[in-house]
């Protein structure tokens, strides 16, 4: 005999088919009923400040997390700033927000309960590095003005790669950037930047030892390094706490900028980085004065040397004027010589009869003396002049020709002083010592 209950067709209970929107208010409500209003302990993580001010970031403790909002009206009610890495006990009410399915905590008060744990280790670690000197200020070493070479340790997947890069290229074009790439986030991050920090220095090493007459401008060392990282919670940038990664830092042989997350951010890298940078683009300007900028003080410094030029010439030209002036022609104190002969004639023609003879004496004494003191005068000026037509050879352009000097002009016999009034292909005369030579202009360089 077959048991009717058995043998009978199962009977299914009917499914309520929920709508979403419905779905999210039951469990709201739900959790409102179950557990508000609640007390949470737990260490801020990821804090953030809208425009609008309200607050929002996450709880967490070893074994898990939850999202928080904070209103404006209650954040400002806090009696304390709050941080990443704060241990702190809140009050408020479980809620989900419907739009999005998230479980949130409204947070209602806010009160310290002291640092929390990643807070403290940091605290540890920068007391015990400070001890030990690496964050004084006579270690640190001063950035190159001009660097040849900037080395880059960052994630290739990283958006600092990107600004770093643009900013570089927009400020100086011309500098190669050598790129280390190592991961800025997670367990294995802090070893591997040590690693990709090593490989520059590796890299500095073998240009250091080739010979001497392989070194050129395409093999420039290193001159200065940029460790950097976008923005990010305390754990985000943790890795930039790790000790390692700090002795790493200390110890390298090239100045290293370290340029990790936000102005506001501060890791055990920033404090004994040679230089802390406030964000990745301001570590790349830190090591890269504009091109104009230098193009500019090199175009002051060439005017100041053309002034000075000029005015050296103006100079020596007075002084020649001078010097022209003082000589005088030898023939003009000839004629004064005569002059002032016949005058002594004349007053001993006119003297009184009884100096008659006296003068005669005189006058014989005076025709004696007269040649020998005109010979030692004309002889001096003589030396004088020859002197003087000296002084004036060796302002001959001639000379200049000899030493190797060329004087160019172009077709329409103008001097050519200055490469920006030639242009290629055209035809110039150049004077020699001896000789002329025609040429026609290959290439062009304009300083």
């Amino acid at each position: 005999m077959t048991d009717a209950l058995t043998s009978a067709p199962a009977r299914r209970l009917p499914v309520q088919v929920w709508q979403v929107g419905a779905l999210c208010r039951a469990i709201a409500d739900a959790l409102d009923a179950r557990f508000n209003p609640v007390t949470v302990r737990g260490e801020i993580s990821g804090f953030s400040r809208a425009s609008s001010g309200h607050c929002y970031f996450s709880l967490k403790d070893a074994s898990g997390q939850i999202r928080c909002a904070m209103f404006k009206r209650t954040a400002s009610m806090a009696d304390f700033l709050p941080r990443d890495g704060d241990l702190v006990e809140v009050r408020g009410r479980i809620d989900l927000y419907t739009p999005r399915g998230d479980l949130q905590l409204i947070v209602e008060s806010i009160s310290q309960a002291g640092q929390g744990a990643l807070f403290e280790q940091f605290l540890r670690l920068k007391a015990k590095l400070e001890a030990e000197g690496l964050f004084e200020p006579s270690r640190k070493r001063t950035l190159p003005l001009m660097p040849r070479t900037i080395g880059l340790v960052t994630s290739l997947g990283a958006a600092a790669l990107h600004d770093v890069a643009t900013a570089l290229q927009r400020r100086v074009p011309h500098v190669p950037v050598l790129l280390s790439p190592a991961p800025v986030q997670g367990a294995n991050a802090p070893q591997e930047i040590v690693k990709a920090l090593s490989k520059l220095h590796q890299y500095n090493e073998q240009i250091r030892q080739l010979e001497p007459d392989l070194l050129s401008d395409s093999l420039p060392k290193i001159d200065v390094i940029l460790l950097v990282r976008g923005g990010g919670s305390l754990e985000d940038l943790w890795a930039f706490n790790d000790e390692a990664l700090a002795r790493a830092i200390a110890d390298s042989p090239i100045p290293i900028i370290v340029g990790v997350g936000h102005e506001t951010d501060f890791s055990i890298a920033d404090f004994v980085a040679d230089v802390r940078a406030p964000t990745p683009t301001a570590a790349a300007e830190l090591v890269s004065a504009s091109q104009q900028t230098w193009l500019n003080a090199l175009d002051h410094m060439q005017d100041r040397l053309q002034n000075t030029a000029n005015r050296s010439i103006d100079s020596q030209n007075q002084r020649l004027d001078r010097a022209q002036a003082r000589l005088g022609r030898p023939s003009t104190w000839l004629a004064q010589q005569r002059q002032q002969l016949q005058s002594h004639q004349q007053h001993l023609k006119f003297a009184v009869k009884g100096d008659v003879a006296s003068q005669h004496q005189q006058l014989r004494s005076l025709q004696t003396q007269w040649p020998i003191q005109l010979k030692s005068a004309v002889s001096r000026m003589q030396e004088r002049l020859a002197r003087s037509e000296r002084g004036l050879a060796l302002l001959d352009p001639q000379l200049v020709l000899q030493r190797g000097y060329a004087w160019l002009v172009d077709e329409a016999g103008a001097t050519v002083v200055d490469a920006a009034q030639v242009q290629t292909g055209q035809a110039l005369r150049a004077t020699l010592a001896k000789g002329q030579i025609g040429m026609i202009v290959k290439d062009i360089t304009v300083d």
